[in-house]
């Protein structure tokens, strides 16, 4: 459930049934990001990733766009993220390890990204960084990085290349380019596009059917999944069976046999 005084904040958190929908709550600013929206996105994505009774996290944005990228009003105004003010204070005062992008990375707990319209920029990057894409029709994907004298500051360069070869990424990070809900499907970038009004209850009934099953085992198999891209299959196949070891050992896995054999669903706890 939704805390009432969370109802005037830049980015709302709600829990239910297993599922924390985190949402973008800058209608009017295209749900550009603002500092303190940066801040708190990344705060909230911790919170869920450390609370017990959510198992998958749904983000996604109120109104007609997903995210629109930094806020270039308040940049150009000298106030927000990418003015020279706060350019000198970022060179001096950042911590990485605390950004919506680095968070997204290190979660164990499956993240889904419900593109309820656009994703530009800074917005295309922080969708990239979670698991699996539901993209409305109305979605256009925008890699604008470098049409605004930037790089894909917040993972573009890492994930692209891993997700569409060296080739297509280039091309796309290179121009700059903007990609129509189905080019995006068809490029890789999403992996499903719904109708419009059917984005969030798809996203929903996935977080939901993923949430169903042993979050133990989801979760340490998204950990190895990260773990594996950057070592060799020997050592990876060593970590899989320490995984292996500890999940034997739980009371779902218990529950995982013992629900097939008598032929019902089966009731994990995360014990």
């Amino acid at each position: 459930m939704m805390d009432e005084s969370e109802q005037g904040e830049e980015v709302l958190y709600e829990v239910s049934e297993g599922v924390a929908t985190l949402t973008l709550n800058r209608p009017e600013r295209m749900n550009t990001i603002s500092r303190p929206m940066l801040a708190r996105l990344a705060a909230l994505l911790i919170r869920a990733n450390e609370d017990e009774a959510v198992r998958v996290i749904v983000l996604t944005g109120k109104g007609r766009a997903f995210c629109a990228g930094l806020d270039m009003n308040d940049a150009t105004s000298g106030d927000g993220i990418g003015s020279e003010a706060s350019a000198q204070a970022v060179s001096v005062n950042i911590d990485i390890r605390n950004t919506p992008p680095t968070v997204l990375f290190a979660m164990d707990k499956p993240t889904i990204c419900a593109l309820n319209g656009s994703a530009a920029g800074y917005g295309m990057d922080t969708a990239m960084g979670c698991d699996i894409r539901i993209a409305a029709e109305s979605t256009k994907m925008a890699a604008a990085f470098v049409k605004r004298g930037l790089v894909p500051e917040s993972g573009g360069t890492w994930i692209l290349p891993r997700l569409l070869g060296w080739s297509k990424a280039a091309k796309l990070i290179f121009t700059g380019a903007t990609l129509s809900a189905a080019e995006s499907l068809e490029l890789g970038i999403v992996d499903e596009v719904v109708p419009n009004d059917q984005v969030q209850s798809r996203a929903r009934e996935l977080a939901l059917e993923i949430a169903a099953n042993a979050p133990l085992a989801v979760q340490s198999s998204k950990r190895l999944m990260r773990m594996g891209l950057s070592e060799g299959f020997n050592d990876h196949v060593h970590h899989v069976y320490l995984q292996f070891l500890q999940l034997i050992r739980t009371e779902d896995f218990r529950e995982g046999m013992t629900s097939f054999v008598e032929r019902r669903a089966p009731d994990f706890k995360g014990r």
